[in-house]
């Protein structure tokens, strides 16, 4: 594997840190800057809502630029909006910052899995893809919680520091280990156009695949957002088994994405299938058993393991049905993945709210599970073919073997 392709597994760990961090510090920012708790929440929703625009937005916007370039003006505005946001004290600006730093953080991962995966033979692409996706995973096992400590210590501001203080290394390695091909291309080859590009991911084998993704990232954000509640309401634990809990669903998480290189481009669609119907089951168990706080850990893990190891395939499965489009199938992944993580906790808190309980995004979780096995189960079956058209498709290999048109007769042949 390139070296090239770590340094970009390095630079996502940082970003996603920052995507993920908030969640231990929202308490501080709402003390320090007069806001409401639910008002420092929106900050979350203002880097989720940047990374689903930005993906595409920002992919299109260096799809002609050198890779390198890319990369490295999209970690240097990621760098400045934290500078940016660990000095400020007016809420706004902090708010602009999370935006401009998710579009940034957007192009950046856009650009690095199509480099990653341009990077290596076809035997290693889905190894690559996890690397590059394995920088979140370390993120929420030693970037959140050390983000929590920061915080905790030193203030919100400190974690906002670290982030930008981590990615200086990724800049200056990005600036000696990437080609300079241009963005989303070969080096030397010729940018495709975008309407060529549109065709291949809005064609009907791309659109199930990415609502499909999105619907399992929905089911992983969805409990993980409420995983504190949960172990401290239902499963009976303290608070000091939080850090715990997220600590053991990143390292699973961490397998899942290291498994999924390893194992996912021999076989994608029964990697990506078995996956999806563990988690369901999966999903529905902890929301069944979260009363047992022996069950919930053990749980957690092997959850982790299956969400990030099923959406990592899912990653390489659309880069690899979109060749024809090598600027935004990373774009439209990382849209996908995003869309999934904005919605899903969305869609637990709706289920909070009506007073269905804590184990509620649980179980929300596993309804978009189940969603996302009837769109993938109906999309098989529409790409079926009949028995007519099976006959007919035997009939043109027939007559090519034959050397003839698939109309004609053979004893009409001259």
């Amino acid at each position: 594997m390139p070296f090239a392709v770590y340094v970009l597994g390095l630079a996502v760990f940082a970003q996603g840190t920052s995507e993920f961090m908030l969640s231990g510090l929202l308490s501080g920012i709402a003390a320090d800057l007069g806001v409401s708790l639910s008002a420092a929440g929106l900050l979350t929703s203002a880097f989720a809502v940047g990374m689903v625009v930005g993906a595409p937005v920002m992919a299109l916007a260096g799809r002609t630029w050198p890779r390198r370039r890319a990369l490295l003006l999209f970690l240097a505005v990621f760098v400045a909006v934290h500078a940016v946001g660990a000095l400020t004290s007016s809420y706004g600006v902090l708010l602009a910052t999370r935006f401009v730093g998710a579009l940034a953080n957007a192009g950046f991962w856009a650009v690095a899995l199509s480099t990653a995966v341009a990077m290596v033979p076809d035997r290693l692409k889905g190894r690559a893809a996890a690397v590059v996706v394995g920088g979140v995973t370390v993120a929420c096992v030693v970037g959140v919680p050390a983000g929590a400590v920061l915080g905790e210590r030193w203030g919100w501001r400190s974690a906002f520091w670290a982030v930008a203080i981590v990615s200086l290394p990724a800049f200056l390695a990005v600036l000696r280990s990437i080609p300079g091909g241009r963005g989303g291309t070969d080096v030397g080859a010729d940018p495709v156009s975008v309407r060529d590009e549109l065709r291949v991911l809005t064609g009907p084998r791309l659109r199930p695949v990415l609502l499909t993704m999105a619907l399992v990232q929905g089911a992983t954000f969805c409990t993980f957002s409420y995983l504190e509640p949960l172990l401290t309401r239902e499963s009976g634990l303290g608070a000091g088994w939080v850090p715990v809990a997220l600590a053991l669903f990143g390292a699973g998480a961490f397998a899942g994405v290291t498994l999924a290189g390893r194992y996912a481009d021999a076989h994608p669609v029964a990697f990506v299938a078995t996956g999806m119907a563990a988690l369901t089951v999966g999903w529905s168990a902890l929301a069944l058993t979260a009363g047992s706080p022996v069950l919930a850990l053990a749980l957690i893990p092997l959850l982790g393991l299956l969400a990030f190891g099923t959406g990592t395939a899912l990653i390489t499965r659309v880069l690899g049905l979109a060749p024809g489009a090598p600027t935004l199938a990373g774009a439209s992944s990382t849209a996908a993945f995003n869309l999934g993580a904005t919605l899903g906790p969305w869609a637990g808190g709706l289920a909070l709210g009506a007073g269905f309980g804590y184990r509620a995004p649980v179980g929300v979780s596993a309804l978009l599970m189940a969603a996302a096995l009837l769109v993938a189960a109906t999309t098989a079956k529409s790409r079926r073919p009949r028995a007519g058209e099976r006959r007919l498709s035997a009939v043109h290999r027939s007559a090519r073997r034959r050397g003839g048109s698939p109309g004609e007769h053979p004893g009409t042949r001259l």
